[in-house]
């Protein structure tokens, strides 16, 4: 998803870093993020990007880097941002003893400035709910209302860390669904996601990252076009046939293998598979699972860091 978005930058990240002992669990982050943009951080677990959005957010210390919200420095002012910016929290822990309407009647009470409880519930979807304890919600209940927690201040930036992770796919839709309307209003969204699809149907912009660093950022189109001109042939590995005779394939530009699968990047694709079936064949092997696809986010993944992300 994608659309036109302002050139005013609400969020810069400039050379961030932070370390536990020896391991840089952010390494030199930068980026920028556009005033009603949707901007996701994609990677797997351990990638760096909760520790990246925790600095933004005031709750961890950087080790050096400028982080800045809305022109305040959120490492020395974190206290101006809270009124001004929402939080989701990878793991959201709700008071279990009191209904969807208390809890958000408490957080509306840290605000001077807060929208109404009505408003909020109405807008999560939670109107059958608002007398259930949080306790007996379900996670998709249970995640919206922490979405709604995060806007109970009508906040300029929300900040969505793994938001779908551990819901069912009905309940991942639903919050793809709310993001998109907060996109309509023009909320400026940082999200953090390990989710392929995830990233490619919500964010306008996105930046990869793993072992601490971002490796590329762009629209997922860019992202595809700046490695990928061909179209992928996939089939389940072969036993015994090399790398090198792959790539001596016709019209072969690159070979990659991840979990028990091969793909051949291609720019004829009718004949790089003519020519795969008759190797194939004159050893008395069949590529299983053959099939071609357009390249991918996955593909961009795999390309940049030699493994796939896997959900």
């Amino acid at each position: 998803m994608s659309q036109t978005v302002s050139s005013d930058v609400v969020i810069r990240v400039r050379d961030v870093r932070k370390s536990y002992g020896d391991v840089h669990a952010v390494d030199g982050v930068s980026f920028e993020v556009a005033r009603g943009e949707v901007f996701g951080l994609l990677g797997p677990n351990g990638a760096g990007k909760t520790t990246t959005v925790e600095m933004l957010e005031g709750l961890r210390k950087p080790d050096s880097g400028q982080l800045e919200i809305l022109g305040i420095d959120a490492d020395s002012q974190p206290d101006a941002l809270k009124q001004r910016i929402g939080v989701t929290l990878q793991t959201a822990e709700l008071y279990p003893k009191l209904t969807v309407t208390e809890v958000i009647d408490l957080f509306r009470s840290f605000y001077t400035r807060s929208l109404p409880t009505d408003q909020l519930i109405d807008f999560l979807d939670l109107g059958e709910r608002r007398k259930a304890l949080t306790r007996e919600l379900s996670g998709g209940q249970r995640q919206r209302l922490a979405v709604a927690l995060a806007l109970v201040n009508d906040p300029e930036v929300v900040f969505l860390d793994e938001p779908t992770t551990g819901l069912d796919p009905a309940a991942r839709r639903s919050l793809w669904d709310l993001v998109e309307r907060l996109r309509e209003q023009a909320k400026t969204i940082l999200l953090t996601t390990h989710y392929m699809e995830e990233a490619d149907h919500l964010c306008d912009r996105l930046a990869i990252m793993d072992h601490g660093r971002i490796l590329e950022i762009g629209t997922a189109a860019e992202l595809i076009d700046r490695r990928f001109s061909e179209r992928a042939v996939r089939f389940d590995t072969l036993p015994g046939v090399e790398d090198a005779e792959l790539t001596a394939l016709p019209a072969v530009k690159s070979v990659k293998h991840d979990d028990g699968r091969t793909s051949l990047y291609t720019g004829d694709v009718p004949t790089t598979i003519g020519a795969l079936l008759a190797l194939t064949e004159a050893r008395g092997l069949e590529p299983g699972d053959l099939g071609v696809r357009k390249a991918t986010l996955e593909d961009v993944f795999l390309d940049l860091t030699g493994r796939a992300l896997r959900d």
